[in-house]
């Protein structure tokens, strides 16, 4: 960026935001983009060639491949080719660029550069999810895929038990059943959410109720891109059984967490301060 603060007169990053099922939703801003982007960074190039086909577009520019494994290495280069003044567009499976996917080092690579940055604005499962969910909109946060591990994923989970904004988590088909699980156990089975599956395709399928329920649900063959959508804590619930939470810090223990530790976490899911189970956990 300029001393002045202005951005350098040069390249231009375009983030696209690809339809999340179906090409048909693609609008006329992202074709023209596609048309006329000097290089078009795709996470998957095949996915690429299918989409443009499909939309009637022929690529001018250079085709490079923009994926996890490569992000860092290639962000670099890319930013060559904006200092260069050309125009690189990024697109990525499905979605925004940078919204659990890649995009987010390029962009911040460039703003620092002073680059200009701008956005075709497109399909997002995360919101897509939320407006059909039936849960409330006006206030939500999105946490993308919960840890893979059982223990960081319990952690993880435990720390928004009392988020009381509405969740929205990516999740893949296979882990569904454990992940909902795992959510059942720390916010209660009860909980209500709604599982977005293949959203906007063909077999779009959304299932709603409390968490214990779409868990069981969820054992059986789930397949396709999944959105879970799951509602707030709300403050005016029944308060917790201290004796059951007690008991709940015992079992941690008993699996290796330190007590410091599962007093810590499993006050927090309750929505509780951390002192008032300490003196109920030593009282004990």
């Amino acid at each position: 960026m300029r001393e002045d603060g202005r951005v350098n007169d040069n390249g231009r990053l375009v983030l696209a935001g690809a339809p999340i099922g179906r090409a048909e939703d693609a609008s006329a801003r992202l074709r023209e983009a596609l048309s006329t982007a000097d290089v078009v960074a795709a996470e998957d190039t095949r996915r690429l060639r299918r989409l443009v086909s499909e939309l009637g577009v022929t690529l001018s520019g250079r085709v490079v491949s923009y994926y996890d494994a490569n992000e860092a290495a290639r962000a670099k280069e890319l930013l060559e080719v904006l200092r260069d003044g050309h125009t690189v567009l990024v697109i990525t499976d499905a979605g925004m660029p940078g919204v659990s996917d890649p995009g987010y080092r390029l962009t911040h690579l460039a703003v620092e550069a002073g680059i200009q940055v701008t956005a075709l604005p497109g399909p997002s499962a995360v919101t897509t999810a939320l407006a059909i969910s039936g849960l409330p909109s006006d206030r939500f946060c999105f946490e993308g895929f919960p840890p893979r591990k059982a223990g960081e994923r319990s952690r993880r989970l435990a720390g928004l038990a009392v988020e009381q904004r509405t969740m929205v988590f990516f999740e893949a088909p296979h882990r569904l059943e454990s992940c909902l699980t795992a959510m059942a156990e720390a916010f209660g089975p009860e909980r209500p959410a709604a599982v977005c599956r293949e959203l906007t395709k063909t077999y779009e399928e959304v299932r709603r109720g409390g968490l214990g329920e779409l868990a069981e649900w969820a054992a059986g063959d789930v397949r396709g891109e999944i959105t879970i959508v799951v509602a707030g804590h709300d403050p005016a619930d029944v308060e917790p059984d201290i004796g059951g939470l007690v008991d709940e810090v015992a079992r941690r223990e008993v699996a290796g967490v330190s007590r410091k530790q599962a007093i810590v976490d499993v006050a927090k899911s309750a929505g509780i301060p951390k002192r008032e189970l300490y003196d109920a956990v030593h009282r004990a």
